[in-house]
């Protein structure tokens, strides 16, 4: 190899390795869940902070119809879902990000994917916008105090143990 190469490929690893921390990261200055009322699936309205009050652990995941990385995630997470419950008191709360124009998809895959999760309509972005996020997949842990403890950006296959160590460290403080 010449020295062009070997330059392009530590550049690119050092670029991806950076990256790749910066995606799920220990929030330093606790932040409470923001009051912020939208809709479920059954069109009542909830008030997102009152998960805050409901003595659980709770992990937000934003996701979209048409975002492939978020099913694959939430699918994974299914899968982990009732042993965290057990396991750690913990809830699952899938946000939808889609717009009005594809949030008639949200019942139907939902249900022909079989997630147990509470599911919360956000089609105008108002709670995405409160908590800052931009483009889905984005995940969410809060503690029981209503604090946002953890954020991950993205999602690889694995990022939901990731998460689950998150969550252990949660129960151990407490």
């Amino acid at each position: 190899m010449n020295c062009l190469k070997i330059k392009k490929i530590a550049l690119i690893s050092f670029v991806l390795f950076f990256s790749c921390q910066a995606f799920g990261q220990e929030v330093t200055e606790k932040k409470a869940l923001p009051n912020c009322e939208i809709k479920n699936m059954d069109g009542t309205t909830v008030d997102v902070a009152d998960y805050a009050k409901n003595g659980k652990i709770t992990v937000f995941s934003f996701w979209a119809t048409w975002c492939k990385p978020c099913i694959k995630e939430l699918n994974n997470v299914a899968d982990l879902a009732e042993d965290w419950a057990e396991d750690y008191n913990v809830e699952i709360v899938a946000v939808s990000v889609d717009d009005s124009r594809n949030i008639q998809k949200v019942r139907p895959m939902v249900n022909g994917l079989g997630w147990d999760y509470d599911i919360l309509l956000d089609p105008n972005g108002d709670l995405q916008r409160k908590m800052n996020v931009t483009n889905p997949p984005v995940t969410f842990l809060v503690d029981l105090d209503g604090n946002i403890v953890y954020t991950h950006t993205g999602y690889l296959e694995g990022d939901e143990y990731e998460l689950e160590e998150e969550i252990k460290k949660l129960v151990e403080k407490e």
